[in-house]
């Protein structure tokens, strides 16, 4: 049995103390669960693991003896490998190329490409996964592009598979290849370190939790002892997990519709009507066509047919600028890459979407954007200690509010949020909910894409079904159960 142990281990930072003398140990032939809210501390811990970062204070021990990692590569040495949840793939390389990258098997001066396909494809089969070894990273969607990752991660054999939010971008069969094979992994005595903010699903997955609470550790419990009330006690104390108000009315006005709207091999023949100050959700598996359904309406990717009116008017041609303008916005899935600006700061991320009301021409009037950055950051209840810091300093919860705080400046009537909890813990969700229905009894109409279908039924009125690209379905929250809800999602009935 390998076993890897922390001891006293301290990571201090610059006015913040990230972890305080953290004493763990992790057995192999089991999926141990770190949990915690963004800031609690265990993100740096998986750093520490991953040579990423080095503590201030303690020691990692491996099979009982002091090791030291002084670059990621060097844990990969010493059998530690990381899969983090922002993607670290080189998009303009393919599949098997960044499965081996810096390590390719050579012939002779040159890299033997016919070799490394067939490990590639090799690899991948035995994951089950239809993703061709030859194929570029950027033709690939988020949840293939995950896959990948942890792929890489497993070519290096380790004895220490840490997975950061491993599933947060994968489709429910995707989710289960993945278990299928850590479970492969527990009886080759892998010490696995798992980290979601899927609470659900740790039970299915997980043998043991362990919880940090601002940079100490709260305690460790075999996970089928623990009930979903006592894992959020641990991490947050008492937080109340709310549902939709009943205080959300619906007007009877349509302020959006689509007819008939087909993008070629990603959707078909989408209708379907928004009210005003309606929550609508849309519920799919992982290539569905949600996004892609999202981005043709908002004008970012032409559809190939069909119409769309905003406020009963015809938008033909629909642009980002053109639907920006008939109040519309758009909360992308992937914020890191499309939803912000990392280099710049908070105050500018918040502004970019509304520079047209904040300024004319090059000129920028102040005093008008300090408005406009205070409103968001008080109304959003965003945690940021100057507004000119990095917006990548914050953390996953606050960088979406941002995300959010951007569009709501252009005071829209219509805002689309794909996957807007991606990522972020159960509080920065709750509040995330907060602004969405704060927004419905403003009068904003939603519509709302989530890969945890059970966030759907929380927070909407009124819930689509896309399966393979068409709507098969139309239900309220009251009427679906999470299993069959999962099931209609998949293609097939309700249960």
């Amino acid at each position: 049995m390998s076993t890897l142990e922390t001891r006293d281990i301290t990571k201090v930072y610059p006015g913040t103390v990230a972890l305080n003398r953290v004493s763990v140990s992790f057995d192999s032939g089991k999926v141990h669960a770190l949990l915690g809210k963004n800031g609690s501390g265990k993100s740096t811990l998986l750093k520490i693991f991953s040579g990423a970062i080095q503590p201030t204070e303690g020691d990692v021990l491996l099979d009982g003896n002091v090791v030291k990692m002084r670059d990621p590569s060097d844990a990969f040495t010493k059998g530690i490998a990381t899969v983090y949840q922002e993607l670290s793939l080189v998009p303009g390389l393919s599949v098997a190329e960044n499965i081996f990258l810096g390590r390719a098997p050579m012939k002779g001066m040159f890299v033997d490409h016919k070799k490394m396909h067939e490990m590639a494809s090799e690899m991948l089969g035995e994951l089950n996964l239809n993703i061709a070894a030859d194929e570029m990273v950027y033709n690939l969607s988020v949840g293939q592009a995950q896959m990948v990752e942890i792929v890489k991660a497993m070519s290096f054999k380790p004895k220490v598979l840490q997975l950061d939010e491993p599933t947060s971008a994968l489709a429910k069969n995707e989710i289960q290849s993945l278990f299928n094979m850590i479970e492969e992994l527990k009886k080759k005595d892998v010490i696995i370190l798992y980290v979601s903010h899927r609470l659900h699903e740790l039970w299915e997955i997980a043998d043991t939790c362990t919880v940090l609470r601002e940079g100490q550790l709260i305690g460790t419990a075999p996970m089928q002892e623990l009930t979903r009330k006592d894992l959020i006690g641990m991490m947050f104390g008492d937080v109340e997990i709310k549902t939709r108000p009943h205080d959300l009315r619906i007007s009877e006005e349509v302020v959006l519709e689509v007819k008939g709207l087909t993008r070629h091999h990603k959707f078909q023949d989408v209708s379907f009507r928004l009210r005003k100050g309606e929550i609508l959700g849309i519920a799919g598996m992982l290539g569905s066509g949600r996004t892609e359904l999202l981005k043709s309406i908002f004008g970012a990717d032409p559809a190939d047919g069909g119409e769309i009116y905003v406020n009963g008017k015809r938008m033909k041609s629909p642009t980002p600028q053109k639907m920006k303008k008939a109040g519309l916005a758009l909360t992308p899935e992937d914020r890191k890459q499309e939803g912000l600006i990392q280099i710049a700061s908070i105050q500018s991320n918040l502004c970019v979407a509304s520079l047209d009301r904040i300024g004319k021409g090059l000129f920028v009037n102040g005093k008008t954007e300090e408005e406009f950055v205070r409103r968001q950051i008080d109304g959003l209840q965003i945690k940021a200690g100057d507004v000119g810091d990095l917006v990548s300093s914050l953390s996953g919860g606050n960088q979406q509010k941002v995300v959010i705080g951007n569009w709501l400046n252009t005071s829209p009537s219509i805002m689309f949020f794909d996957e807007p909890t991606r990522g972020i813990d159960v509080s920065a969700k709750q509040q995330i909910f907060q602004i969405v229905w704060e927004q419905s009894r403003y009068g904003v109409s939603s519509i709302l894409v989530s890969s945890e279908l059970e966030e759907l039924l929380e927070v909407c009125h009124r819930i689509l079904i896309l399966s393979d690209g068409r709507i098969c379905g139309e239900y309220t929250p009251e009427q679906l159960s999470i299993e069959d809800l999962y099931a209609l999602s998949m293609g097939g009935e309700s249960l």
